[in-house]
This record gives structure tokens, sequence and C-alpha cells, in this order.
């Protein structure tokens, strides 16, 4: 297990409500922190320790801080790899530390975007700093550590702990991984968004983008591993009981719900296994509707997907409870 020692850090946070978990481990260890900001206020807000980057660099921030960490000395510090001489040499002219641990998260883009924020206002939460530190110590994962979510604190503070201020090789590499996903998962959305602006409807290139929701039961069959991904952090879907559901459970919801969305509203019943209907039938008694819907197969609809376009009444409800239904 390769393990290394973490002499100095970078710190540069836009969400800055978890630091205290992980500063105090920082200064167990002796470790020099560099910061800009927002997050060098608030790291010294917290007495600890920090440099400015403009200190650290010699060059004072640019552009409205368009440019602060986009400097020689901060990413040739993440950059080289410790064991080649070239690269020590030139560390060496230059008179440039290594910066063994990058801390960053990336601007809220996101979260701006859903806020409908103003074209020109939202430009300025394209993150550029961020992503280039951050794939910088990612690609360098052999000799840095790269944090880029702040769930991962605890999990960096139990390391340092673990391995007396040094991080092993199984880390860093789990961490690029997370970060050099987070990067691709940031520009995807900005992508679609100017297309989306400048209406391109198929560009040359297209990312399609998701977020874990949950793990499945299982997916699409028992012995297989499977997990739900979304664009927003809800499917609009609430369950009220019953187990975790499987790739095939949610594959049929979606089925139903797209073929009741072409029947009226109230007047639809929809069973659906394996994403074929079993059974459509539309009706103004939901009774009657699931009725029609169920003996159209009623051997297939066993352990499949009922959907109902109307509020459930309980006369449905205890003539659904005579089959088993995977999920209503």
């Amino acid at each position: 297990m390769i393990k290394k020692k973490i002499k100095r850090a970078i710190i540069s946070v836009s969400d800055k409500s978890n630091l205290k978990l992980i500063l105090p481990t920082l200064k167990k260890f002796n470790i020099e922190i560099i910061s800009s900001g927002g997050s060098y206020k608030k790291i010294k807000s917290m007495k600890h320790n920090c440099i400015e980057v403009s200190d650290y660099t010699g060059f004072s921030e640019m552009l409205d801080g368009r440019v602060k960490t986009l400097h020689p000395v901060i990413h040739a510090g993440i950059l080289n790899i410790r064991k080649n001489k070239k690269h020590k040499m030139d560390l060496k002219k230059k008179n440039i530390p290594n910066i063994d641990l990058v801390i960053v998260d990336l601007y809220s883009f996101e979260k701006k975007f859903k806020e409908k924020t103003k074209f020109n206002k939202l430009i300025e939460y394209i993150d550029i700093g961020g992503p280039a530190l951050i794939r910088a110590a990612a690609k360098n994962f052999n000799d840095v550590t790269v944090i880029s979510n702040i769930s991962d604190y605890s999990q960096l503070a139990k390391e340092l702990k673990i391995n007396k201020g040094a991080t092993s090789i199984y880390f860093r590499k789990l961490m690029a991984a997370k970060a050099f996903s987070l990067t691709a998962y940031y520009d995807s959305i900005i992508s679609n968004w100017l297309n989306n602006q400048f209406n391109i409807k198929f560009p040359e290139k297209k990312t399609v983008h998701g977020q874990l929701i949950e793990n499945l039961l299982y997916g699409e069959n028992p012995h297989q591993e499977g997990s739900l991904y979304g664009t927003t952090d809800n499917l609009g879907l609430e369950k009220i009981h019953g187990k975790d559901l499987s790739y095939n459970n949610y594959n049929d919801v979606y089925s139903a719900l797209a073929v009741l969305s072409s029947l009226k509203k109230n007047e639809g019943a929809a069973i659906i296994k394996h994403a074929n209907p079993c059974g459509v039938s539309s009706e103004k008694d939901q009774l009657i509707s699931f009725k029609n819907a169920l003996v159209c197969d009623p051997v297939s609809a066993f352990g499949g997907v009922v959907a109902i376009n109307s509020v459930l009444s309980k006369k449905l409800a205890l003539e659904l409870n005579k089959i088993f239904f995977e999920v209503i």
C-alpha cells in the first residue's frame, strides 16, 4: 500500500459548512493550508492558520475573481510527479513547493440554473478554477489526494488518522474517480444548458448526466446489481411502503404511466409485466376499468404493476388485494 504524507493543502470551497470536520485533523498533522476569498476568511475565523493564495503565488487575483488559483505555482505544485527527477529540478529552479491535498468543490451552477437565474448572471456560475484544480489533482492521484465533495471530509479525516497524516493509494484512486465523475457531470449540465439556449437539438457530442437516487433491489435479473439515476434528485414518486424496487419494477412503473398518459383522467387502468401491457381499459368506473384490464391476460398479470389514473377507492383496494402485484 503506497502511502503519501500530506504536508500542504489548498482549500477552495463554495460550501463551507463542513470545514469543521476536517480542519482540526489538518492542524493535528501540521498540514499547511493555502486558501482564497471566502474560504480563506472562513478558515481564519475558525482560528486556523492559513496562507492566502495571492500571498502564496505573489500574484493578486484579478478579473473580479475569475483568475486566482490559475497559476503555475499552484498547478506545478499539484501536477509534478514526485519521483520524476526533471520535475524535481523544474520545481527547484522556480522554488515551487508540492501541494499534496486539494479540497475543492464547484460553484453551484445546477442550483442557480434550477432557480432560473438570468443568462448573464448564470454564466458567472460556470466554475473554471475549481474544475482545473480538481482535474489536476485527480490526474496525479499517485501523489496527490483530491476531495471534491463535502460528504468525504469525515472519510479523509479518518484516513489521515489511520495513516498518521498520510493517505493510501486506494483512497487517492477512489477520490480521483469521484472527482472526474463530478467534473464530467458538471460540464454536461452546462453543455446541455447551452445547447438548449441556442436550440441545438442534435449536437455532435451529447452527454447524458444523472445522479444516484437509490440502489435497486437487483438489476434486470436477480443475480445482477442495479442503481437508479435521474437528472433531478427525485423522480416525483413517493413510496408509501414495501420492499426496495428492482430495475424491472421501475421499468414497468414508467411503462404503465406512459400508457395512462394517453387515456382520459379518472378513467384508466393498466397492468404491465416486464414492460409489456397485460391489459388496458378505459371506463368511468375504476373497478370495471381494472377488471377489464385484468381479464385481458390474468395469468401474466400476476406479479405485475397496476396503475390507476384516479384516487384509489376502498372497493378497488379490496379487489387488488386478491391478486399479488409487485407495485400499485
